[in-house]
């Protein structure tokens, strides 16, 4: 148990009024089928890397379109940028209108991988609303990628749910909510259920809480806090159920903000490599809060020279689960070895990873 409490000291971020600074990059048309998107890195990234979690955040409707800062209205960027300090890469797509679409999704993330050094087996999803049914239905489809995630005020529109039975998912909605009625959620529980076993589902309904009430998830700490408690590479999956949020627990989500503590810098893309962020940290290149970049694609980082050439398959291996191991892509892979990502794999057989 001691030992339980020392890793998670050292994993879950203090919430305090942030003394990180945080670069918000906006990239446009750099993932073909995908997603503009926001990429958020705190300056702690030059030291963690690949330690760094990752935050997928998933939008409502409300903020669809085709300007980018609508995003930063509320959500996690949002939080940061009030002065909440999440350890975390924050990936922000913005959906421009419609259902949000796993596969575009996962090609963004595919996109942040090859540029970006983070821990894969702590990729985390979060969203509410249509954000929500984004959730449901990337957590869904591509289970094997993640870590945990939190579904508020949502429902589905997938097929086959027996995926989220996989992933530490935390559904929550209030009784009170008339935009998306919280018979949405249960559909999507009663569909889990229907699977088989739902030991990783923890599924809450906040009595008396509406719809927009739910967005003060995103600026209080035990979200992350209970984000942070899991990862792919625990010995067995198990849904932490000592985190407890409260409807009482969001009324205290808006205070201590200090939006002047945080230092926010916005980064234009074409100025610096991906892989030499530390450097571009270190240069005086603060904007205002209020100002934009531009995006162009960036060349991936080179693969470590320790890394192996190939893998050679074995039981129970997938394409995620090599890409996981040598911290590469699955398109990567695919290139390599002239491959899908449908492609059946041999016992045996040799897999090129760099």
């Amino acid at each position: 148990m001691k030992k339980i409490l020392l890793i998670l000291t050292i994993l879950i971020p203090l919430w305090i009024n942030a003394q990180t600074e945080y670069e918000f990059s906006a990239y446009r048309k750099v993932v073909p089928d995908g997603y503009n998107f926001w990429l958020s890195i705190p300056d702690t990234y030059k030291d963690q890397r690949e330690k760094m979690p990752l935050i997928l955040f998933l939008h409502g409707h409300s903020l669809c379109g085709s300007d980018l800062n609508r995003v930063r209205r509320y959500g996690c960027l949002d939080a940061i940028s009030m002065g909440k300090d999440i350890n975390a890469i924050v990936v922000a797509p913005q959906n421009p209108g419609g259902p949000w679409n796993a596969l575009k999704l996962n090609n963004v993330l595919n996109w942040v991988q090859e540029h970006f050094e983070f821990d894969t087996n702590r990729l985390y999803v979060i969203g509410m609303s249509m954000g929500g049914y984004g959730t449901f239905q990337y957590v869904g489809t591509y289970p094997e990628r993640v870590a945990a995630a939190m579904a508020f005020c949502g429902g589905s529109n997938l097929r086959e749910h027996c995926g989220l039975n996989t992933v530490p998912l935390w559904i929550i909605h209030g009784t009170a909510d008339r935009a998306v009625s919280v018979a949405e959620s249960q559909k999507v529980v009663n569909a889990m259920k229907a699977c088989g076993n739902t030991d990783l589902l923890r599924f809450d309904k906040f009595p008396g809480v509406n719809h927009s009430q739910l967005a003060k998830m995103f600026y209080i700490p035990e979200t992350y806090e209970w984000l942070f408690r899991h990862s792919r590479t625990d010995s067995v999956r198990q849904v932490d159920k000592e985190v407890v949020i409260t409807a009482s627990t969001m009324s205290a989500a808006y205070q201590n903000i200090d939006r002047a503590a945080n230092k926010i810098v916005i980064v234009d893309p074409n100025k610096f490599h991906a892989k030499d962020t530390t450097q571009a940290m270190n240069q005086d290149t603060t904007s205002t809060v209020s100002g934009t970049s531009s995006s162009q694609e960036q060349a991936s980082a080179p693969a470590s020279q320790t890394t192996p050439k190939y893998h050679t398959v074995k039981k129970g291996d997938t394409l995620y689960a090599i890409a996981r191991k040598y911290h590469t892509t699955v398109s990567k892979l695919c290139k390599l070895n002239h491959i899908k990502e449908t492609s059946i794999l041999s016992l045996g057989q040799k897999i090129r990873v760099r």
